[in-house]
């Protein structure tokens, strides 16, 4: 039987965490005299009792070495308390959301997805407005640090590429370095954020939208205050702020760090940012054309908002200056691939990640090379090193499985009431935590409001998977991971 205990000591700091930080909305409304501020301080009492209470009862003296199965069952647990706490607010205020909407709207915040079922967001109390942003880039922090210390030593999806060190006999040297570079890149984070928030009010923002969108820009996110996203306000300065703020989110954030140490060489040369933007850069190029070829627009503004939609759509971020749900060819094809490929491993961005897909390539390369020389010994390679077969296999089975598990979603929101096009493309933005679909009733003008809450049950579950990498998640489903 596994130990629990570690695992209720780790909930119980989340939800303290997030009674925390629901003490600031209820502020914010207490002094704007909207009565939600006694939703967020009773939310916020349940939560931290619950949580002190979990720490109190399964604290251990002495340290506490975490097995592989623990840490598969903390990273779920965490994430799932997280959601359930986030949700209170929703679920008691004066929105009257019922529970699927309330814990869809938290699960698209911790996981910074971005969808949403709240309509008439320019009149929300500035609590819940502020809550959601809170959500979304707590969720985006978290999930930095997961992916920091936990994916690469649980081998998920060949993330075991990113560990610092391979040797066991190095452990607490490695996790004292892990620490060292998750609080950097915590502190990246927390300055990104304040730059963001400057920009977007020198851009035209008033000073709380602003806060608000740097929070969703750098988690990639992409809640908004105004129902018509970053398009509300007209403003081609605030959509460059913001597409640069997007760019950046889905870039590795280890660069930034060795951008402040001077390893300018080091950072320049990734390869995940060569792809990254080499993509972009395609894709906006396309998109761009596309609009100024069918639409007349002019070619600067076609520029910018199909860069714009490019970087919004790959990075998972979800912010729209235009309704994309309306349109269709070549500018769908486009969308629908980049939302499935993501950005970067080491970003706030969702989707398979660009060093998959390098992975994928590289070892296609080597199969190609070898149909035409079948006595050359080949490996693939990844930044001039080669690349193990449990890395190679842990892509393959990852893909597989994500494929799989984007099938499987489509079908079951068809049989829920969503037609063909709309299933395929919530499936795949919610699971690469992208938000919006790519239809009219799931774009980013829509919202899911409308939709059962079947479709919302089952776009939440996506939407954790997404997150958590699909395997973190299926492992727990496996009998042989309870037993000894």
């Amino acid at each position: 039987m596994q130990d629990l205990r570690p695992i209720f000591v780790v909930s119980g700091w989340v939800l303290t965490l997030l009674a925390a930080a629901m003490a600031i909305p209820a502020v914010v409304d207490a002094v704007h005299a909207d009565p939600n501020w006694r939703i967020f301080a009773a939310s916020a009492g349940v939560s931290a009792l619950l949580g002190l209470l979990l720490i109190a009862a399964n604290r251990t003296r002495g340290k506490i070495d975490l097995s592989t199965r623990q840490m598969f069952l903390l990273t779920v647990a965490g994430w799932l308390s997280a959601a359930v706490a986030g949700s209170l607010p929703f679920a008691f205020s004066g929105l009257h959301l019922s529970a699927a909407d309330a814990f869809f709207e938290a699960v698209s915040g911790v996981t910074a997805t971005g969808s949403t079922v709240l309509r008439g967001l320019d009149h929300l109390p500035p609590g819940i407005l502020l809550w959601r942003a809170l959500l979304q880039w707590l969720g985006g922090a978290g999930f930095l640090v997961v992916s920091v210390l936990v994916l690469p030593n649980l081998s998920v999806g060949g993330m075991q590429l990113f560990r610092l060190e391979s040797s066991a006999t190095l452990a607490d040297r490695v996790m004292g370095r892990a620490v060292k570079v998750a609080r950097g890149l915590l502190l990246v984070y927390l300055l990104f954020t304040l730059l963001l928030t400057l920009l977007y009010w020198a851009a035209g923002m008033s000073r709380f939208p602003a806060l608000l969108h740097a929070m969703s820009t750098i988690s990639c996110g992409g809640f908004s205050t105004m129902d018509a996203s970053i398009g509300s306000w007209r403003k081609p300065a605030i959509d460059w702020v913001a597409l640069g703020g997007m760019v950046v989110a889905g870039a590795p954030f280890v660069i930034w760090l060795q951008l402040g140490q001077r390893r300018w060489r080091q950072a320049l040369g990734n390869p995940q940012l060569r792809w990254y933007l080499g993509l972009l850069l395609l894709s906006m190029l396309a998109i761009g054309l596309w609009m100024l070829l069918t639409h007349g627009i002019k070619p600067l503004p076609a520029i910018r908002h199909g860069a714009f939609v490019a970087a919004s759509v790959m990075t998972g971020t979800g912010f729209a200056t235009l309704d994309w749900g309306s349109w269709d060819g070549l500018p769908v094809a486009v969308l629908f691939f980049l939302s499935f490929v993501g950005g970067c491993a080491g970003s706030t961005a969702g989707g398979l990640k660009i060093f998959r897909l390098q992975i994928l390539y590289t070892s296609a390369q080597v199969q190609l090379t070898r149909l035409l020389r079948p006595n050359s010994v080949l490996v693939p390679s990844y930044e001039k090193k080669p690349v193990d077969s449990d890395v190679r296999e842990s892509v393959l089975g990852f893909l597989f499985v994500y494929t799989l598990s984007f099938a499987v979603l489509s079908m079951l929101l068809g049989m829920v009431g969503l037609d063909f096009m709309s299933a395929i493309t919530a499936a795949g933005s919610a699971l690469a935590n992208l938000g919006p679909g790519l239809t009219a009733a799931t774009g980013p003008m829509a919202g899911y409001a409308p939709q059962p809450d079947a479709v919302k049950w089952l776009l939440s579950l996506a939407m954790l998977l997404g997150r958590l990498e699909i395997f973190t998640v299926l492992v727990l489903f496996i009998p042989d991971f309870w037993k000894h």
